[in-house]
């Protein structure tokens, strides 16, 4: 890496809603789809797919997919500085992840053998 890649980073990182998405890939240590990071943030498919690209962009976010579904995590990166700083990320205090903690444990509640079966979670419309 050299310092042009380190400031991407930090500049990726700099929206909110890319930090959200990078501490719910920490906390829930598994790959999450693309419809359960929308539930957990309750932010539209192109915001979410947009915000994961540009993480992946700057090799923080991987996909893999399995039959219809993409998955994303964390990068399994080697790189000290990355460990660093996604370790900084966990520890940003819980305060500010109240909201997506417990959309996250709702969300991962609907999975079957852990594997997901329910695809986007509508909302009911009155």
């Amino acid at each position: 890496m050299n310092i042009k890649d380190y400031t991407a980073i930090f500049k990726i990182l700099s929206v909110i809603t890319r930090l959200k998405i990078t501490w719910i890939l920490k906390k829930a240590r598994k790959p999450l789809c693309v419809c359960e990071i929308m539930d957990i943030l309750k932010e539209p498919h192109y915001n979410v797919s947009r915000h994961l690209k540009e993480l992946k962009n700057v090799h923080l976010v991987e996909e893999k997919k399995e039959g219809k579904w993409v998955f994303y995590s964390l990068t399994k990166e080697k790189d000290p500085f990355i460990k660093a700083l996604l370790k900084t990320i966990e520890r940003i205090p819980k305060k500010f992840f109240t909201a997506e903690e417990e959309n996250l444990k709702k969300r991962l509640s609907l999975r079957k053998d852990n594997k997901v079966v329910v695809g986007l979670k509508r909302r009911n419309k009155k």
